[in-house]
């Protein structure tokens, strides 16, 4: 290629990057809501028993429960979804046609939230409806094929619609994974659900919505029974997908079907319903956006002691592990966790910790009729107080409590969290039983009490950068944020301390947040002497298994304090493999001794940022690059 076509293709790549033109989203402010840091605030009603939960926008949680005799009902039957508003704290009852207990969830490359499997007909007392003739007194048609679709909205117009096309197979307790192309990867299950899986009723296969064919078997589904339900998956920067189950744990090729065994799991089983913490780290630059997967808790017992054991009196564990899988096969040990839990959730806090609530010191997940059980939950002794895990922290001093107070409220079986746009931690669920049970006799009742918690930067004021892009790619040109004196405290040297983060909150159920992941842009800065400056931030990595299609909160953290989170569609916002660019080099990091002007953005006269205006340096490769598209156009 001559320097002039070169010079050409680098000014298309500048183009199709969306450096010029590309729409921004509105600033972020500060939050709207008051609290107090570091405790919880029980804030509203979640009409259903939060099951499972997800942040469909920016001010709207989704819940999904169990088909259950909820009092609040709708269309002649109890409502087992609804709609939680974050800035009111009041929620619409929802109407989800089929059985949604135990299914599995996330959200597609475009934007569309899938809920996928469940289980069949029940009547009270979550009492199977073997009548073929009719859906029971709950009206709840068999769920194990189903997939139910939601796109997301302000104005309470949405709701749940079931997708043309039904899973090929029935399955409870599935996982759902997203891959690079943002489509859907649909994972194990049971065709009738109970506390443990078997052989009887084993779906060992995987498939793919949208469909690609028939279920592909996946052997270690078979040697990993009972506990094989809800397999803790994810998809790795190497493309392939992290897989555990029971004691085992593999590496899947899914375009091959190829499994590659690595270490076996230490200290205890960690997926449901031993139900321990689990959470990938956060993919940075200084790591190399190299995933490490951290397993904390869960249940000690081996395959034959499931069955009749009276698991409410088993002491969770206090180990924890991790493995970067693309790198060793081998599990490494962490700091242990201060007391034992099954059924912790780990929630990305934007400023690099990971919040630790929920769950109980003893049992497992579960429920039953048993007369060992506490009422008819598996799990007891609840733990009230959270902790924060520090990756950075020195090792022996990463898990702390200071400054955190208890909650009141014992989170057991099917309660769930997740993070809210404003950093606060969104908490609700808890429901060890059969059916809708309450009273002054009923220990662990249903619960539908939703708790916020404020962690330590909540009261802070909050950068407002403005330039903040509306879609994310990989690789290709940077983008420009500004920020204030205010942002910077008055001091530039701050930009030095400032980081981009992208999260993706995830499909909380069962002690999981599936999906859920946390990436650090690459950045550099320009720092001024008014105490203003210009962040450099690159796109993702090219590589969409770093950081998969689809909507995310994106943050700008400074010193440890991050903005409200921003909205921002991950790729292009359709089904169908991502444009991947090679990235440009960000400009080095400098001081100035003048004073910034515009500081990289435009503003339009409604006062909504409507481009990024570029950097000198892409300014000169902009105007090089349309010198050199001029002379092709005249010798041509």
């Amino acid at each position: 290629m001559d320097s002039t076509l070169f010079s050409l293709a680098i000014f298309s790549s500048f183009i199709v990057g969306g450096v010029v033109g590309q729409s921004l989203a509105e600033a972020p402010g500060q939050p709207t809501h008051s609290g107090t840091t570091g405790q919880f605030e029980i804030v509203g009603d979640s009409l259903v028993s939060a099951q499972q939960i997800f942040l469909g926008t920016v001010d709207k949680v989704y819940v999904i429960d169990k088909v259950e005799n909820n009092p609040t009902r709708i269309n002649d039957h109890p409502a087992w979804a609804a709609e939680y508003s974050v800035s009111t704290n009041k929620a619409r009852a929802m109407d989800v046609r089929t059985n949604t207990f135990c299914a599995g969830g996330n959200v597609l490359g475009n934007g569309t939230w899938v809920n996928v499997g469940g289980n069949q007909p029940i009547t009270f007392g979550g009492l199977n409806w073997d009548d073929p003739n009719s859906n029971g007194p709950y009206n709840d048609p068999d769920g194990r094929k189903s997939i139910r679709l939601l796109n997301p909205c302000d104005d309470e117009s949405c709701n749940w619609s079931e997708a043309e096309r039904e899973l090929h197979t029935g399955r409870w307790y599935p996982t759902v994974e997203i891959l690079e192309d943002g489509t859907a990867i649909i994972i194990g299950g049971a065709a009738n659900g109970g506390y443990v899986n078997d052989a009887g009723q084993d779906v060992p296969t995987y498939e793919f919505f949208p469909s690609r064919g028939d279920p592909v078997h996946l052997p270690i589904l078979d040697r990993t029974l009972p506990a094989n339900l809800y397999p803790l998956t994810w998809l790795l920067p190497s493309g392939q997908l992290l897989v555990q189950s029971n004691w085992e744990t593999t590496l899947l090729d899914y375009h091959t079907n190829e499994e590659t065994p690595l270490d076996n799991m230490p200290d205890a089983v960690r997926v449901y319903p031993a139900s321990a913490g689990t959470i990938m780290l956060g993919l940075t630059p200084a790591n190399n956006w190299t995933a490490t997967i951290m397993f904390c808790g869960g249940t000690n017992l081996q395959p034959d002691q499931w069955y009749g054991t009276q698991v409410v009196k088993i002491p969770a564990e206090t180990s924890c592990v991790k493995i970067s899988p693309d790198v060793s096969p081998s599990y490494t040990h962490d700091d242990p966790l201060p007391v034992g839990r099954s059924m912790a959730n780990f929630i990305h806090l934007p400023n690099g910790k990971v919040f630790c609530l929920n769950g109980v010191e003893t049992g497992t997940a579960g429920y039953g009729n048993d007369t060992w059980a506490i009422g008819e939950s598996y799990g007891d002794n609840p733990v009230l107080q959270p902790v924060v895990y520090d990756p950075a922290a020195p090792k022996g001093q990463r898990w702390s409590s200071d400054g955190l107070s208890p909650s009141t409220i014992g989170r057991l079986y099917h309660s769930t969290a997740l993070l809210l746009p404003d950093g606060s931690v969104f908490v609700s669920g808890s429901n060890p039983n059969s059916d809708y049970n309450v009273g002054p006799d009923v220990k662990y009742f249903t619960e539908y009490r939703v708790e916020r918690f404020y962690p330590s930067y909540y009261n802070e004021r909050r950068p407002e950068p403005k330039g903040i892009p509306q879609k994310i790619g990989y690789g290709g040109s940077y983008f420009d944020l500004t920020l204030s004196q205010d942002d910077l405290s008055g001091d530039s040297n701050n930009l030095n301390k400032t980081t981009v983060v992208i999260i993706r909150t995830g499909f909380s159920t069962h002690a999981m947040n599936m999906g859920q992941r946390y990436v650090q842009l690459d950045s550099s800065y320009t720092g001024y002497a008014n105490g203003t400056g210009v962040l450099h931030v690159s796109q993702l990595p090219p590589n969409p298994a770093v950081l998969v299609p689809g909507p995310a909160l994106l943050f700008v953290v400074v010193d440890g304090v991050p903005s409200v989170g921003v909205e921002v569609m991950i790729g292009n916002g359709q089904l169908g493999a991502p444009e991947v660019q090679q990235t440009l080099a960000l400009p080095s990091s400098s001081m100035e001794s003048g004073t910034s002007s515009q500081q990289g953005h435009e503003e339009s006269a409604d006062g909504k940022n409507s481009a990024i205006r570029p950097s000198n340096s892409m300014t000169a490769l902009y105007v090089f690059g349309l010198i050199s598209l001029f002379r092709v156009i005249r010798d041509f």
